[in-house]
């Protein structure tokens, strides 16, 4: 059995694609290209991943977002050609690898705290004070 591993990992090399880095908790834009009929169309699903999951080519990842007042959730390949790109919109900070208690949260309750960058060099510059008038004494 061993010896067809590498076969295997050859035929699955060229597969493979990179996409940005994203963790559970992160809001995620995914362009995804859909076929209705013979015309394509790139379809914009944004939401938050609420798991990663699996490994090599049959990785995969779910994004949960509210819609009309229903929640929807799709699991996406994270190999697949037909994601166009996938834009990371902010970082959540959560304690968890899986977030499937956001299934039973609504409104405010499901919102997820924004991680801040530990490297200052990508926050944005912040407004210097103006300095302080001394003609006002």
């Amino acid at each position: 059995m061993g010896q067809f591993v590498p076969q295997i990992e050859a035929l699955a090399k060229p597969q493979l694609r990179e996409l940005p880095p994203f963790r559970p908790g992160d809001t995620v834009k995914v362009h995804y290209r859909i076929t209705e009929g013979d015309k394509e169309r790139i379809q914009v699903f944004q939401g938050t991943v609420i798991r990663n999951s699996g490994g090599g080519l049959g990785r995969t990842f779910s994004v949960r977002k509210r819609s009309s007042g229903v929640g929807v959730e799709r699991v996406f390949p994270y190999h697949s050609p037909r994601i166009e790109k996938l834009e990371v919109v902010s970082h959540g900070r959560v304690r968890r690898a899986r977030l499937y208690y956001l299934r039973e949260l609504q409104g405010k309750a499901a919102r997820l705290r924004v991680a801040r960058d530990a490297t200052p060099s990508q926050r944005p510059p912040t407004p210097s004070e103006p300095p302080p008038d001394s003609s006002e004494s």
